[in-house]
């Protein structure tokens, strides 16, 4: 019994961890530079208010977790399961970096470059975990759907600040 609970809070760490240490790392690279920097951007008429961003990416976070956790606890030698947790680990990554490349760098170009990919490992995600767990494709869903709104505002600033 003790055996199940500490592999099972293990399977939690190595979900929760690497999501919680992303959101972290983007923090870090993003408030230091809402302001004078990205405060001082032309955005376009459908940027949200500042203050959507912290409960949006808190819920996505949250998903994360949870969709990564449901694929760690497949069987190890569940087929597509190491695909789909690197696509996870790859999209979480670029998640991260995206603050750095966009706020800490001041370059929108450098966050295209970045968010494009992104969205497209995210959608590969999605897919290979519809064939593990339809719930944890579902949990990702709502990441996508942000993520390809953000890939749109981040064009837009891009080109509304040559």
């Amino acid at each position: 019994m003790k055996t199940a609970s500490i592999s099972e809070a293990r399977r939690v760490a190595l979900a929760g961890v690497p999501v919680a240490a992303a959101s972290v790392i983007g923090q870090l690279a993003t408030y230091p530079n809402l302001t004078p920097w990205y405060a001082g951007l032309v955005k376009p008429a459908f940027n949200p208010p500042n203050w959507v961003f912290a409960p949006a990416w808190t819920t996505l976070y949250l998903l994360m977790a949870v969709a990564v956790w449901r694929v760690l606890r497949l069987p190890l030698k569940t087929p597509a399961r190491r695909s789909g947790l690197n696509l996870f680990f790859a999209q979480l990554a670029l998640n991260a970096a995206w603050s750095w490349m966009f706020f800490a760098a001041h370059s929108p170009a450098l966050g295209l470059v970045n968010i494009v990919p992104q969205l497209a490992v995210i959608l590969a995600a999605i897919i290979v975990f519809l064939r593990l767990d339809r719930f944890a494709a579902r949990c990702l869903v709502p990441l996508a759907v942000w993520v390809a709104f953000a890939t749109i505002l981040n064009l837009a600033i891009w080109r509304l600040n040559p």
